[in-house]
């Protein structure tokens, strides 16, 4: 607790004259201020200067050619200048950009803030450490590209400048950025200086930018390790700027002890009644940042909100919404005063009503009348176009007399748009729903608001567009929004709600497009490892075998699947179904590409889409089912084999053990055997009733069963083809288990038709296998060409056709 009374008493409460006998008076009962914080800002500083310090090496490699050119002009300039004037220069610059932060050093100590500058030693030793350690593993481990492009293939010069990088780390570490002079000059030294190198071949430019990429990195990352001053305004100095706005405090309390958010302050006045006030703090308002620019992206949801916001644009949007919410007739808090404290924080002075948050009220205390009067409160922001933005319990509140009081509408926006009001609505009535049930919630809001406006709102009731806190609720009844919208169309059973999308893009799809990337990247690198004399030397008549098999697996595809259907397919168009999986393949993961249009292809055929589902289900469980004995039958077979060419026992037995890890791991995680449950759940219910009506079939067996073999024995001899074409020799079993293993890694992979993973798993495994590496690698691009790359046009042309005939 803090006394200003306990003051001296020629300083007054915000330091500006002589204290008065008020002030004196006012108690502020607050937790001891901590002395130094963390600022999000800094850490985000950090990670945007990676950030660019990634991007700055991926364009040098990018642009190595270019860089290298001109390394090479400079060279040949330079190589004529007097030496005595480029060492001078050299010595010059480097002298200034010395003296600069030894005397912003001196200036500081001076002034008694001898701490700032020993946190900047702290990290010019930091950067310096780590610019040495960094320089010496590229000089002797490093790639050879990055060494030429940071040393200039010149010897003597360092990667990262030992002197350059400390000085930045020390500058960024003292915030010598918010002094105009100070910084001035010291950029300008540094500009000199790295003129000087450059100039004087001790540098390269990839070599000076990084150099001071990595000084800021350091810098920042001292600042948020080491934390920063607190500046942030105390409560007396609160105290202090209501008494400016024309009140009389006579007691403040601080009412949380949550230093990570708006802190907020019951002040009681001299005429008895109280204030409400919410502190801003400028060093608050990045925090969160990296969710909001998150949500941004993601999601559209026309809210003209920034990422980033200022301390006063922040002031200014709570105090416009507070105003607006009290010009439309909602019952708010009333906004009495707003204030800047200092450069530092904002305060908004509310009057003080005794509430509850719904949050706290229990869920039988919620009758139907309240559940109106929220409603009501809703509507009134609606009608003039406002949009809370944060209809939660917590900022739904209940005074003593039972009468609703909305509050937190700093989320809120003002001239809202259609979709943002109509998420109000699918907010509301999601929490409301999780409180009192989905019947309860449906049927007030129609009481109130009329089944138009949930209507309305029917297509926004989804996941994303809730809030964190919802979402969060929602785990524990995942049907709650099946149910809402259920009821919603009994009150209006003609809805057409059309499809709303609120994503741009799934954290899945993210997911692909950078696996994809990956694997594009490795395979431009494993193609280029591999020798072409050998692949012009390849036995065409093995690998016209290979093709055949090739060809054959969709045959046996065809029959896979028709066997698990008892209505009649007919062989050609299934076929061709196979192929155009096999070109949906380069848009999806090879684990997807084919259910899809498996079972689109069954509904076209006048199969129930539950049947569908099932009998593709029936053929993915059978296959399965049918890979797993295969991998064990074929592992002992080479266990009990004693080629030297595959040494199986020992992989075999590691195989096992990772497999067996990896369920005892998705089986003691809770959340991970939840998902594995439902989509497993989701993909084979009804399969057993399918599979049933097929075993009375033997027709069905032999096709169903028959086709699941032969799908997975004509993939073996297409790979055990190109092993042989290449002039390889491996045992059958052996590669019967390469590729069962390589295939089992391709569906799990999430980029299309697992491309990368196969290729890696394939490659390796052949190699362990005995196999030589350039054969190996030259087998295996041979068997994805016929694979997966040949199929593409001939299953693009059976996709058009099957679309023409609506068969697809």
């Amino acid at each position: 607790m803090t006394k200003i009374g306990e003051l001296d008493e020629e300083a007054s409460v915000d330091g500006t004259g002589p204290a008065t006998d008020d002030d004196l008076a006012v108690h502020v009962v607050e937790p001891l201020l901590p002395q130094r914080i963390r600022r999000p800002s800094d850490l985000l500083r950090f990670l945007a200067t990676l950030f660019v310090l990634a991007a700055v090496i991926m364009l040098a490699f990018v642009a190595k050619k270019t860089l290298n050119g001109l390394e090479g002009d400079v060279a040949d300039g330079t190589s004529r200048a007097p030496f005595l004037l480029s060492g001078l220069a050299g010595v010059l610059s480097a002298s200034a950009m010395l003296g600069v932060p030894v005397a912003f050093a001196i200036e500081r100590v001076l002034h008694r803030d001898g701490l700032r500058v020993a946190e900047g030693l702290f990290a010019a030793i930091a950067a310096m450490v780590f610019s040495f350690v960094l320089g010496e593993w590229i000089l002797k481990a490093g790639p050879e590209d990055l060494q030429v492009l940071l040393t200039g293939g010149r010897a003597g010069v360092e990667p990262i400048n030992t002197l350059l990088t400390p000085i930045i780390a020390y500058v960024t570490a003292v915030r010598i950025s918010r002094r105009p002079t100070w910084r001035a000059a010291l950029w300008s030294a540094v500009a000199l200086n790295a003129v000087a190198l450059f100039a004087g071949l001790a540098a390269t430019i990839l070599g000076i930018v990084v150099s001071i990429l990595v000084g800021l990195a350091i810098g920042y990352a001292t600042l948020y390790g080491v934390g920063s001053p607190n500046t942030r305004p105390p409560g007396s100095t609160v105290v202090a700027a209501l008494r400016k706005l024309g009140f009389v405090p006579v007691r403040a309390r601080r009412l949380d002890d949550d230093y990570q958010s708006s802190r907020r302050y019951a002040v009681d006045l001299k005429d008895g009644s109280r204030l409400d006030v919410v502190v801003l703090d400028r060093d608050r308002q990045v925090a969160g940042v990296l969710y909001r620019l998150w949500r941004r992206i993601r999601l559209n949801s026309e809210t003209r909100r920034k990422a980033i916001r200022s301390l006063r644009a922040e002031l200014e949007r709570e105090a416009l919404m507070a105003y607006a919410a009290q010009a439309a007739g909602a019952s708010t808090p009333r906004l009495v005063g707003t204030s800047e404290i200092g450069s530092e924080a904002a305060l908004l002075a509310y009057e003080h009503t005794p509430t509850r948050a719904l949050d706290s009220i229990p869920d039988k205390e919620i009758d139907d009348n309240l559940l109106a009067q929220i409603w009501e409160q809703v509507l009134l922001l609606q009608v003039q176009r406002l949009a809370h933005r944060r209809l939660t319990g917590d900022s739904i509140h209940v005074d003593a007399e039972g009468r609703v009081i909305l509050t937190d509408a700093r989320s809120g926006e003002i001239a809202a748009g259609d979709l943002l009001l109509r998420l109000d609505i699918a907010q509301l009535l999601t929490y409301l729903s999780l409180r009192v049930g989905a019947e309860r919630a449906v049927a007030a809001a129609a009481a109130v608001a009329g089944s138009g406006v949930l209507a309305d709102a029917l297509p926004l009731l989804q996941r994303i567009a809730l809030t964190r806190e919802t979402r969060a609720a929602l785990t524990k009844n995942k049907e709650l929004l099946t149910e809402i919208r259920d009821r919603i169309v009994e009150l209006k059973p003609r809805t057409e709600a059309e499809e709303v999308r609120l994503e741009r893009f799934r954290p899945r799809t993210l997911i692909t497009i950078i696996g994809t990337a990956f694997a594009a990247y490795f395979l431009v690198y494993y193609m280029t490892q591999i020798n072409l004399n050998m692949i012009t030397s390849a036995k065409w008549g093995w690998t016209g075998v290979a093709l055949a098999a090739a060809m054959l697996s969709y045959v046996a595809a065809a029959l896979m699947l028709m066997g698990f259907v008892p209505e009649k397919l007919p062989l050609g168009r299934t076929v061709l179904a196979q192929f155009a999986g096999s070109f949906v393949k380069l848009v999806a993961p090879a684990a997807v590409s084919g259910v899809a249009v498996n079972t689109r292809y069954l509904q076209k055929r006048g199969i129930p889409p539950g049947q569908a589902v099932a009998s593709v289900g029936a053929s993915q469980l059978i296959g399965l089912a049918f890979h797993i004995a295969l991998l064990l039958l074929f592992a002992y077979i080479t266990g009990s084999n004693t080629a030297s060419s595959f040494t199986p026992s020992r992989t075999l037995v590691i195989t096992l053990l990772a497999v067996a890890v990896l369920i005892l791991v998705v089986v003691s995680v809770p959340r991970l055997r939840r998902t594995i449950t439902k989509r497993l759940r989701s993909l084979f219910s009804g399969v057993i009733p399918r599979l049933l009506d097929i075993l009375q079939s033997p027709r069905k067996i032999v096709e169903g069963f028959g086709g699941t073999l032969l799908l997975t024995v004509f993939f073996v001899v297409c790979l055990d083809a190109c092993v042989r074409a290449f002039g390889g020799s491996i045992n059958f079993a052996a590669v019967a288990i390469v590729f069962l293993a390589g295939n089992a890694i391709g569906s799990a992979a999430p980029t299309p038709g697992g491309l990368g993973a196969v290729e890696f798993s394939l490659t390796a495994g052949l190699t362990l296998a005995g196999v030589p590496s350039e054969v190996a690698a030259s087998a295996v691009l041979l068997f994805r060409l016929l694979t997966f790359w040949l199929p593409v046009l001939p299953g693009w042309a059976s996709f058009t056709y099957l679309q023409r005939h609506e068969a697809l």
